[in-house]
């Protein structure tokens, strides 16, 4: 593959680049930006399809993020790969803070008190390993998180909506604005030359 690294990064490095950029923050930013922006679609469809991953990357589904938010944007008409690119809302930075968000809101309209997820009840709930313990165990853990899932995914995705659709729509109108400037001013230096060979 063209531009393929000599060297197979670890399991280790890849985790290390997933949550620390080998450059910055800032420059991963700006090219994660520029990916959203020159998706081919409609501003609309691209914001749908960003929020579908935004949402996606709320539910505790770790691992079923790209298949939840390619069904939530083909049910809302937004565009696949910026689902793909919306999940990246959810990663090893925010995860925590979105864990902790969902349960608070879970349990607060389950029973009715706001609690907090803290180390005691992970442990309690998933000491000795997640996929030793019964149904049973997990599932007062899991519900809450799922339930409060659905308005927090309502509220991040509504947000990301509107910022990514009104960015893309600048960006097209922008670059559109450009490309019929070029066409214009290509357009102004052939004509002298037509209306000479006219003249001949």
């Amino acid at each position: 593959m063209l531009f393929k690294r000599r060297d197979k990064p670890s399991h280790l490095e890849r985790l290390r680049v997933a949550v620390w950029p080998r450059h910055s923050f800032a420059r991963s930013a700006r090219y994660f930006s520029k990916r959203v922006l020159r998706l081919t679609a409609s501003p609309n469809a691209i914001a749908l399809g960003f929020a579908a991953g935004a949402f996606a990357s709320m539910t505790p589904f770790i691992g079923f993020h790209f298949l939840l938010s390619f069904v939530v944007a083909f049910l809302i008409g937004g565009n696949m790969l910026a689902a793909a690119l919306g999940t990246a809302v959810g990663n090893p930075l925010t995860f925590p803070f979105i864990w902790a968000f969902t349960y608070k809101i879970g349990s607060l309209l389950i029973y009715g008190e706001a609690k907090t997820l803290d180390h005691g009840t992970i442990d309690r709930h998933l000491g000795g390993g997640f996929f030793e313990k019964s149904l049973d165990v997990i599932l007062p853990l899991i519900k809450p998180m799922l339930l409060g899932s659905v308005p927090l995914g309502i509220a991040v995705g509504t947000f990301f909506y509107f910022l990514v659709f009104y960015s893309v729509r600048a960006y097209q109108r922008s670059r559109r604005a450009k490309i019929a400037t070029r066409r214009m001013r290509f357009a102004a230096r052939t004509q002298p030359d037509a209306d000479a060979d006219a003249d001949t």
